[in-house]
């Protein structure tokens, strides 16, 4: 019986911090906890994230990402292939096994600067979060929702972007407790912008790395919305 009082008593407790957090706030709390510096602005830094998945070889990448001087790299190596695509202040480079390689050669190898680019936006985004949804463009819903997930409560704050920046909606979850984000999880969009419950993906965040001062999780593990469908494992290793 205690234990079923104490288990209530942390509900209400979560369902009343929903109710009186808004998005922003919300938001303002979560950066406070994962860049309680502001750092990610100034963010200069160099890392390698291995990724596995049931179907095919790992693939190791080096990440090197700095914002004040307008530069991105990222260096994959799989199957004894290495690419490399750099952005520097948009200029664009690619190299394959180490030889520098020209558009119509690039192209050969299934490389191009609009795949640079995608991956200058994937990573910072990524790696950038909860940092990220201060971006402009981005729209937080203020009404902050309560949902049960994996076992746990969470404040989860729902998420859409002007139609330049993306179409899908986005919903972060974050311990009522600290603020940490845990869980964030994306659907794609009908003609009418709700939803579609059976497409877009949901990814487990686990351990952190503190990076340029910054708490990023070190584990994401994705899986399909649909089915719960096992994706692949992104593991951050520090350089």
């Amino acid at each position: 019986m205690k234990l079923l009082f104490t288990i209530l008593s942390i509900f209400l407790s979560t369902v009343s911090i929903a109710q009186n957090i808004t998005g922003k706030q919300l938001l303002e709390k979560a950066i406070a906890y994962h860049d309680p510096n502001h750092n990610w602005k100034h963010f200069n830094n160099e890392f390698t994230v291995i990724m596995t998945d049931p179907n095919s070889e790992k693939r190791t990448s080096t990440i090197s990402i700095n914002l004040p001087a307008d530069y991105f790299s990222v260096s994959a190596i799989k199957d004894s292939i290495t690419t490399t695509y750099s952005l520097d202040k948009g200029k664009c480079q690619m190299m394959y096994n180490g030889r520098e390689l020209d558009s119509s050669t690039a192209s050969e190898k299934e490389m191009s600067c609009d795949r640079a680019k995608l991956y200058k936006n994937y990573y910072t985004y990524l790696y950038g979060l909860p940092m990220k949804l201060d971006d402009p463009g981005t729209h937080l819903n203020e009404t902050v929702e309560l949902k049960h997930f994996k076992g746990k409560d969470y404040l989860v704050l729902r998420v859409t972007y002007d139609e330049s920046v993306g179409s899908d909606i986005w919903y972060f979850y974050f311990d009522p407790k600290t603020y940490a984000m845990e869980i964030y999880q994306f659907f794609k969009t009908d003609a009418n912008g709700k939803d579609k419950r059976d497409t877009g993906e949901y990814i487990l965040l686990s351990e952190e790395v503190l990076v340029n001062g910054i708490k990023m999780p070190k584990v994401r593990a994705w899986y399909y919305n649909k089915d719960a469908a096992y994706l692949g494992t992104d593991t951050m290793i520090e350089n």
